[in-house]
């Protein structure tokens, strides 16, 4: 396997301008991040590049890059960390995941939440794929309403008599649907531009090369890199 990744030679990506609707993300190998763009309706990897972090600069540079290239976003799919803000990427429309929107709630509340207003969040994020903004906006805005108090609430330190949030990690769950509540449903806004609605269609191959990785267990950190890229180029 050593011998067969040292011999390969990275293909030589030159896409065909275009103007297209971007799935931008990143994943971690080793100390580094690879960050990829792929047009979800042709399957192809367009940008893939090695950097030390994922930053708001990387994913400038990957933009400038396709750019040069011909190739212009007519709309980006985020996992919401560092694309979904408007000032990056000015005038293009900004589809947030909603299998990464859901997984953020998770993070905070559970697979298995054991407050009202937890479960009650959670059942109302799982919806989103089933709903219209309205619709889940209304919803959204009764859940706040109703919990208002329950989530103002503060504990005192007895040693300290400093206070903090109580329900810490239930307000910053809501802090991220808050957050986020302008750009779940853009793909419902544009349906001509046949937004998809999460970023699989890229998760789908990091996963791939996260396995592949896995089972090459040893690999040089300069081979997992070259590894994952060449499986972000297959196309399908």
């Amino acid at each position: 396997m050593r011998r067969k990744l040292d011999a390969y030679e990275l293909p030589i990506v030159a896409p065909e301008p275009r103007t297209m609707v971007a799935v931008m993300d990143a994943t971690r190998v080793g100390p580094t991040w690879i960050l990829a763009v792929r047009d979800p309706i042709r399957g192809e990897t367009v940008y893939a590049h090695e950097t030390f972090n994922e930053s708001t600069s990387a994913y400038q540079m990957a933009e400038a890059e396709l750019k040069r290239q011909g190739i212009m976003f007519s709309a980006i799919v985020t996992d919401g960390r560092f694309v979904a803000v408007p000032w990056l990427f000015p005038g293009i429309p900004l589809q947030m995941c909603h299998f990464h929107q859901i997984q953020i709630v998770i993070r905070y509340l559970t697979l298995n939440p054991k407050l009202p207003a937890g479960i009650e969040l959670l059942d109302l994020v799982r919806t989103l794929s089933d709903t219209d903004e309205e619709s889940f906006t209304d919803a959204f805005k009764l859940w706040l309403r109703t919990h208002h108090d329950f989530l103002q609430e503060k504990t005192i330190d007895t040693e300290t008599g400093r206070s903090s949030w109580t329900h810490k990690r239930m307000r910053q769950a809501r802090d991220s649907v808050a957050a986020h509540l302008g750009i779940l449903f853009t793909y419902q806004k544009y349906p001509e531009l046949n937004i998809p609605n999460t970023t699989n269609s890229l998760d789908g191959s990091f996963k791939k090369g996260k396995m592949a990785i896995g089972i090459h267990s040893g690999l040089t950190h300069a081979r997992q890199v070259k590894l994952m890229l060449a499986l972000l180029f297959a196309r399908g």
